[in-house]
């Protein structure tokens, strides 16, 4: 038949074959472009989200350096410090602003990143140490995977939901301070203040922490191989402790290692050297430049037996005394378990005994207007203990040819006489010790990752000493001079160097 042949011919030939096979990879093509660009669309947006979730947080946790209007500045810092913008969500196209995020502030964190966040939520700014941003999340349309949805006849998608989190905290690095940590009374931001005198006490019959027990800080992660105490024989407590430039590695405020022991025979000797005592394992550092003493070692004690030094026994002086207690301690009606007082002390009491010549006449009624005037930032620590050792340490400096601080004839002239060395720095006297929250962390021997609340420097108004417990406390008696962490990041305080360390966590 004729036909035959040209249907034969059609059913053979192959030409136009590619055109089916590209209009049928022509839709697989197009739904893998669609989703290509819809996804690399949604990812471009989250890495923008995520961007700004990251700086908002560093900002906030910045300000987090547990003051008491710690979150008010961090939530302003969000708030007005960081702005951002993202490409394609739908809406507003400027990220700035609280109604873009939700802030969250945590006293801590879990100990593995896979824990939710929650147990720890705070709003006290004492307490905040880091902050959780949790972005308002955005809408984006995912136009073109839908649109061939439907082509194929779906439904299309529904907008996509991209949303973004971030997690920073704040800590510091506390370089160069003393390794000795002491637990916080209750409410301390609000009852401990400038001219305050603290008892601190080691453990002794007391098992428990408490506030206004003292300790140490792991010694092993402490010393620095660079400083003074790297080459000194002897103890490593002692010459960190006693050693006047002592250097040390930095620790983190957010973490530190308790050192366990009461370190008996050592704790009271290598405070002591700033009062020019030299016994037990500092016996033989009188003539040691490391270990002079402070300018200004008025203690109302002097050797017993007529020696210079004070390396054995001690009885008073009988004609001076050391800067005066807080009354309420004397009484036994401090506060925290008569551990903390309120700055009253017998100032006139100590004039009299101590400066009875002050005005000239010897009348047993003492006066300071011999003394020069605190200064600049001293007029601070006007009427404190302090002030008071600033005063007698500037009135010995200005008389060149009396450089005692008391008359020359007493037992004790307020210069050091054991040993040939004397300071030149008056916070010589002082320590700084990391603040605790002993209620919140349990502390038993070695500790680690125990948070350091606030650093506080005490001037030491008198040697250290044992008590009458069995077995016996070491007591340290300081008045607060102040909170040298609060000055800022890299800010030189009375003991120490602190640098800001502001970091993502999650």
């Amino acid at each position: 038949m004729y036909f035959w042949p040209i249907i034969s011919r059609f059913l053979k030939d192959d030409a136009g074959t590619i055109a089916i096979l590209w209009g049928s990879s022509l839709v697989v093509f197009l739904g893998f472009l669609a989703i290509t660009l819809d996804v690399g669309r949604m990812n471009t947006t989250h890495a923008e989200l995520q961007s700004f979730a990251d700086n908002v947080a560093l900002a906030a946790a910045g300000e987090l350096d547990g003051r008491n209007d710690a979150i008010t500045r961090a939530t302003s810092a969000a708030a007005n410090l960081i702005d951002d913008s993202h490409t394609f969500a739908n809406g507003s196209k400027t990220l700035s602003g609280s109604a873009d995020y939700t802030l969250t502030f945590h006293k801590a964190l879990p100990a593995s990143d896979l824990t939710p966040l929650g147990a720890d939520i705070t709003t006290n700014a004492n307490q905040a140490k880091f902050v959780q941003v949790a972005l308002t999340p955005k809408s984006l349309s995912m136009n073109l995977a839908s649109g061939l949805d439907k082509m194929l006849g779906g439904t299309g998608f529904d907008a996509a939901s991209v949303k973004a989190e971030a997690v920073a905290g704040y800590s510091q690095a506390a370089c160069d301070v003393s390794p000795l940590m002491f637990c916080l009374p209750t409410n301390w931001e609000s009852t401990l203040g400038l001219g305050d005198q603290v008892l601190l006490r080691s453990g002794g019959k007391d098992a428990a922490w408490g506030a206004g027990n003292f300790g140490f800080i792991d010694l092993d992660a402490f010393q620095d191989a660079s400083g003074v105490c790297a080459d000194e024989g002897g103890n490593k407590l002692a010459c960190l402790i006693a050693a006047q430039s002592s250097v040390t590695q930095c620790i983190l405020t957010n973490g530190i290692t308790t050192e366990p022991g009461q370190k008996v025979g050592i704790t009271d000797a290598a405070f002591n050297v700033r009062f020019d005592i030299f016994r037990s394992v500092l016996n033989g550092e009188k003539n040691n430049a490391d270990f002079a003493p402070a300018p200004n070692v008025i203690k109302g004690i002097k050797p017993n037996g007529g020696s210079a030094c004070i390396q054995g026994n001690e009885e008073a002086t009988g004609t001076t005394i050391a800067l005066g207690r807080d009354a309420c301690l004397i009484s036994g009606s401090c506060g925290g378990s008569n551990r903390f007082g309120d700055g009253s002390w017998d100032r006139a009491g100590y004039l009299n005994t101590n400066h009875d010549l002050g005005d000239g006449v010897a009348d047993g009624i003492g006066s300071d207007t011999h003394l020069p005037a605190l200064t600049g930032t001293d007029v601070q620590f006007s009427g404190t203990r302090f002030g008071m050792y600033l005063r007698e340490i500037a009135y010995g400096n200005s008389n060149a040819n009396a450089p005692a601080i008391l008359d020359p004839s007493l037992p004790e002239t307020g210069r050091p006489m054991c040993s040939s060395h004397m300071s030149s720095d008056p916070a010589r006297r002082v320590v700084t010790a990391a603040g605790v929250d002993c209620g919140a962390t349990v502390i038993s021997g070695r500790t680690e990752n125990v948070p350091v609340t606030r650093f506080v420097s005490f001037f030491l108004t008198e040697p250290v000493g044992t008590n009458a417990d069995t077995p016996p406390s070491f007591d340290i008696y300081g008045e607060v001079v102040g909170f040298p962490d609060v000055a800022g990041g890299g800010a030189a305080g009375f003991g120490g160097i602190y640098r800001d360390v502001v970091q993502l966590y999650r």
